[in-house]
């Protein structure tokens, strides 16, 4: 069995795409995944499953969301092991004494990265912005909701992607490993 987390974007973001992280959990056991764990209620669950790649879990996922729920939001999923990868790659991390000022905007598909290159020109000269393999980082020195570039990449310019800030991407990694 592998760990794998799905981060599902923009659920229980105001009134909008309400959805129960009890209804979350049933779900994705009704879908054979073992072992779930939702973490806060944003969308964040941690699964095992014995086959299937990422994207895989990710169009499932969304499709039985859809299906059954009514939602339609999108769902990336990483392996534990990606997960520790973009936790590991992070070039920010010691830039940020508050975890919730650094956001990491996960993909399913590392070339839809590039698209979010264009952000790089909203950022503040106090945001650092850098890219991984897996993932995009931007510190937000001054608050994310003061920042150009964070406001980009959670609306229409980072639709592909969903982001967490460090102090939940660090959870996830703490739950995936207990499940290991």
């Amino acid at each position: 069995m592998q760990t794998f987390i799905a981060l599902l974007r923009g659920i229980n973001v105001g009134k909008a795409n309400r959805l129960p992280m009890a209804d979350l959990r049933a779900l994705l056991l009704d879908q054979g995944y073992d072992k779930v764990v939702t973490l806060l209620n944003s969308g964040n669950a941690v699964f095992r499953a014995s086959k299937g790649s990422p994207a895989e879990h990710a169009s499932a996922i969304a499709s039985a969301i859809s299906s059954e729920l009514g939602l339609d939001v999108p769902v990336i999923v990483k392996s534990a092991q990606e997960l520790s990868t973009v936790i590991q790659d992070n070039p920010l991390d010691t830039h940020a004494a508050d975890h919730s000022q650094l956001l990491v905007a996960f993909v399913q598909n590392a070339s839809t990265l590039q698209g979010l290159r264009a952000i790089e020109q909203l950022a503040a000269p106090t945001e650092p912005i850098a890219f991984g393999e897996h993932a995009a980082y931007l510190h937000c020195a001054n608050g994310i909701l003061e920042s150009k570039a964070a406001k980009a990449l959670v609306g229409k310019m980072g639709q592909a992607a969903t982001t967490r800030n460090w102090a939940t991407v660090l959870k996830l990694q703490a739950l995936a490993n207990k499940g290991s």
